[in-house]
């Protein structure tokens, strides 16, 4: 596929199950055990068992290795293992991965993992540590002298520029907030359970870096989550009803860096995500207009505008009044926000759950879901769809 054509493997691969274990602040256990927790969580759910398996896909930064992965949960051999780079912007492409690998027949069974201790561990919102030199580190030599020395500094440039183009306050950003913690207040699963927040409560959080405020920044979590994707054909004699794969795309961007484009012509948009956008609308033959729900990457509160407008819901500098309206049933699971931050992973499985119709924030009628992936890097993109068989 090129960003100029559409693609041939939507509607030839699905989700079939999901798996997680609990979000907490302090696990108690290895990373490796998070994710063979989920795993084996994940294939219950689609009526499998790991001798099912025969491919493994997780993000490079994964500190749990597929054959570590295979051997722990009881797996045999495997014809295909996958990574893939730029951290959250992964999430969406291990499960493209897995849908090429199926739809190629290179692999029948493939699992999606991610699994970290990001609140007790190693906290990837602490910026850069100890990094070692590399080309990929030189774009940081340019902005680190300068005090950016974390993922929220790194947005808080762009959504500064965001604020001054539109003539807004950082109150366009609590809109996201609100939103996302409504979801988790009615959440079990979520972090911030029970706990809804108001513009108010957004205003009065402490700085981190201006404009971003705490209640702009996503959760750090310990825990794991993990998809199985096989064909649809074969899904179909699963107990769940299949998550089809409708279109799932990748995209960087011209000038792209990892969270530093600083020196693109215009900081108010998200160009690696307007690639993504045009090959999901592409393949897919949807617009906007077709989406039920939206699960968009929200480590921070800013993308989240930004993406809408990337993808056409609405147009520059609109998105904090379209969230205000709900006019589109965003994060319904909480988000990273509320819920956990899984590097977008649980991002997917709500997306599964609203098309099966058994999400604690269920939108009557869900059909097709987007559901997106990390922003400031090269990222991926999914739209999820019941099967039409249904």
């Amino acid at each position: 596929m090129s960003v100029r054509t559409r693609d041939s493997l939507g509607g030839r691969a699905a989700v079939v199950g999901i798996g997680a274990t609990e979000f907490s602040k302090d696990s108690g256990r290895s990373e490796l055990r998070l994710a063979v927790e989920a795993v084996g969580a994940a294939l219950d759910d689609a009526g499998l068992t790991p001798g099912d398996v025969d491919g493994l896909v997780t993000f490079t930064m994964d500190t749990s290795p597929e054959i570590t992965v295979a051997q722990a949960a009881g797996m045999g051999e495997l014809s295909f293992f996958s990574r893939i780079h730029y951290g959250g912007g992964a999430a969406c492409a291990t499960v493209q991965q897995a849908a090429l690998a199926v739809a190629s027949g290179v692999a029948d069974v493939v699992v999606c993992y991610r699994a970290f201790n990001e609140r007790s561990g190693r906290r990837f919102g602490s910026g850069v540590q100890r990094r070692v030199p590399s080309a990929e580190g030189a774009a940081l030599g340019w902005a680190l002298p300068f005090g950016l020395l974390t993922p929220a500094s790194w947005v808080a440039m762009a959504a500064q520029r965001y604020l001054h183009t539109y003539g807004l306050t950082s109150e366009a950003f609590g809109r996201v907030a609100v939103v996302d913690r409504k979801y988790a207040a009615t959440n079990p699963a979520a972090y911030f359970h029970g706990r809804p927040i108001s513009l108010a409560d957004h205003a009065a959080s402490r700085w981190i870096v201006e404009p971003l405020r705490l209640l702009d920044c996503c959760q750090e979590t310990d825990g794991g989550q993990a998809l199985v994707v096989t064909s649809v054909e074969r899904a179909r004699d699963l107990p769940r009803p299949p998550a089809v794969i409708v279109a799932a795309a990748q995209g960087a961007g011209r000038a792209q860096e990892q969270m530093t484009s600083f020196y693109r012509d215009d900081l108010t948009g998200l160009p690696e995500m307007s690639v993504v956008a045009r090959q999901l609308w592409r393949t897919s033959g949807l617009t906007p207009a077709g989406i039920d729900v939206g699960i968009l990457y929200d480590h921070f509160t800013p993308f989240v505008l930004t993406q809408l407008e990337e993808f056409g819901f609405c147009g520059p500098g609109e998105a904090a009044d379209f969230v205000a309206a709900e006019r589109l049933p965003l994060n319904t699971h909480g988000g990273q926000l509320g819920e956990a931050y899984l590097h977008g992973m649980n991002g997917v499985a709500e997306g599964v759950r609203q098309l099966r119709g058994s999400s604690v924030n269920q939108i009557s009628g869900a059909r097709r879901v987007l559901v997106t992936a990390g922003t400031g890097v090269p990222t991926s993109g999914l739209i999820l769809g019941s099967d039409d068989r249904d």
